[in-house]
């Protein structure tokens, strides 16, 4: 796939390191793309394409969006036409919020044709970087731990949940359609609090385990 990511941070740059692991073509469409973290990203991943925001846009099959959720309703006003498609929304709007919207999947849902999908949202950078961890009690044995995605877009759907594997993980559960959205968000303040304000760190991760 082709796959443009707006926002070349943490979360963008370990998701673009993850999946041309796995032969997708990745597009940065950056607003300055001078920016020092386009420009440790291209370091990273010499054949990164970089353009800019509209452009990338243009090109990318599939957008994903890591950018500070407040600047949702002006990032639609970039992109042009997006009917076709998928728009992954990988912000979380816990402070800021894309006014008047709840979170910037709302805004996208509303402001695009695009098929949206809320994911890559719910844990931090270091596990989309490394979603494998070893089992308490043995030195050779692992396990990769879950994504989750919200939305009512079936293709969206589908296609986030192979690019969640491609990742690493080792599934993506369905939170189910956008009325769930901000409870996936939720979800993410979970991971947070635990591991900045009850200071258990950021090497911990959520797995689904069934009996």
């Amino acid at each position: 796939m082709k796959i443009t990511i707006i926002g070349a941070g943490n979360v963008g740059g370990a998701l673009a390191q993850q999946w041309a692991k796995k032969g997708h073509d990745i597009i940065v469409g950056a607003r300055n793309p001078e920016s020092d973290k386009v420009k440790k990203l291209k370091e990273q991943l010499p054949n990164l394409s970089i353009t800019d925001v509209p452009g990338g846009v243009r090109t990318g099959e599939v957008i994903l969006v890591a950018t500070p959720p407040q600047f949702a309703v002006e990032l639609t006003r970039e992109w042009g036409a997006v009917a076709g498609k998928v728009i992954i929304d990988a912000t979380n709007a816990i402070r800021l919020k894309p006014t008047p919207y709840a979170t910037a999947f709302h805004a996208f849902e509303d402001l695009t044709k695009g098929a949206v999908v809320k994911c890559f949202n719910t844990t931090g950078f270091e596990n989309m970087a490394n979603p494998e961890y070893n089992l308490p009690g043995s030195a050779d044995a692992s396990i990769c731990i879950d994504m989750f995605m919200a939305g009512d877009s079936a293709e969206g759907k589908e296609v986030a949940k192979q690019l969640a594997i491609d990742a690493g993980f080792e599934d993506c559960y369905d939170f189910g359609g956008s009325d769930k959205v901000e409870l996936l968000e939720q979800f993410a303040l979970s991971w947070i609090n635990l591991a900045i304000f009850q200071g258990m760190g950021r090497q911990f991760a959520f797995k689904v385990l069934h009996r």
